[in-house]
């Protein structure tokens, strides 16, 4: 065995930069703690009033949107300002599907995320050939962009939004009113989504995709093509993004440009931060903390909710740099991220 092999023997990656040694096998934790965390989720409506549950719908579907950021800025290492516009294709969408075509709630997600994915492919081409702080300014061109269309375009309501979607049905039933249902709803959706994502974060095609983000110069030596890969996630991410934005207007049923503005992708990218960046399960528990604080803690700190945020992702970086899931993650060596570590492995063969 060689010392580079020996080396990488002794290291175990894990979702998010997570490396600790000596090398472990991965156990069936997870499994374990999923299934008593959807029980809960699953049983809340039967124990909580309709605004908590409602509450809890708007963070379900706001999780799905920092999911597609988390795929980019986690997995593939391209920081994002733009999955927003992507949102809110995806909830313009649905609400004009239940306005003039169908109330169907599968129908609307299947078509936002189709319009999700188109979006992304026709302006992400340009984008994922920039790397670092020249993509995330791309991104938000492009977000910003999409936020001024929908505020001047009548068609689709301009400022003021559309109004008037009809409750959602599902598969020819009659229209689904009360909370807990479209809560319940909504958590299957993501349940589906967030099982989705994290096959692909495990797949081979992830596993390429952290290659191009830890050192690109050798993925393309071994015969990859990274501007492809990222592409290929590009556009993945803009479907989930659109898949989140048709839940949120299944429990609003309305949407106007103030859901695809600059907030929204800050808030999406701050929980990414805060929850910590590639875990997947990390990133939504922060979408919730940052929700929270935004809609609810507010109301206690005389409206300035935005001002805690802001003093959380300090606190954050300083204390617990690598988010909430590092709080977690198993103790032991560390490697830094990206061509340094793979320089390290280098210089020890």
């Amino acid at each position: 065995m060689t010392a580079a092999s020996e080396v990488e023997s002794s290291y175990e990656r894990q979702d998010g930069d997570v490396v600790a040694g000596p090398a472990r096998r991965r156990g069936p934790r997870g499994p374990l703690v999923a299934v008593p965390v959807i029980a809960l989720l699953v049983a809340a409506p039967l124990v909580l009033g309709p605004y908590p549950v409602t509450t809890m719908t708007r963070i379900l579907a706001f999780a799905v949107l920092v999911l597609s950021v988390d795929l980019l800025t986690g997995i593939t290492g391209l920081p994002t300002l733009g999955q927003a516009a992507y949102f809110g294709v995806g909830g313009y969408t649905a609400v004009l599907t239940g306005l003039h075509v169908t109330s169907d709630a599968a129908v609307q997600v299947v078509a936002a995320l189709a319009a999700g994915v188109i979006a992304a492919a026709a302006t992400g081409w340009v984008a994922v050939r920039a790397r670092g702080i020249v993509f995330l300014m791309l991104t938000l061109a492009i977000g910003e962009s999409v936020h001024q269309v929908a505020d001047t375009w009548k068609a689709v309501g301009g400022s003021n939004g559309l109004s008037g979607m009809p409750p959602i049905s599902l598969f020819g039933g009659p229209p689904i009113i009360a909370a807990g249902f479209v809560y319940w709803w909504v958590l299957a959706v993501a349940i589906v989504v967030f099982a989705a994502v994290a096959l692909v974060a495990r797949s081979p095609y992830g596993r390429t995709l952290r290659g191009v983000r830890d050192n690109e110069a050798r993925m393309r030596a071994l015969g990859y093509r990274p501007t492809l890969a990222r592409f290929g996630v590009f556009c993945l991410a803009g479907g989930v993004a659109g898949a989140g934005g048709a839940l949120w207007v299944s429990q609003a049923r309305f949407i106007s440009p103030g859901d695809l503005g600059f907030e929204i992708a800050a808030l999406a990218l701050l929980s990414v931060v805060i929850g910590g960046r590639g875990s997947l399960w990390g990133p939504c528990l922060g979408a919730a903390v940052v929700l929270l604080v935004r809609d609810n803690l507010s109301a206690y700190v005389g409206g300035h909710g935005p001002l805690v945020l802001g003093c959380l992702f300090v606190a954050v970086v300083f204390l617990v740099p690598r988010g909430l899931a590092g709080l977690t993650a198993p103790t032991g060596v560390r490697r830094p991220a990206g061509p340094a570590g793979a320089h390290r492995r280098e210089s020890a063969s």
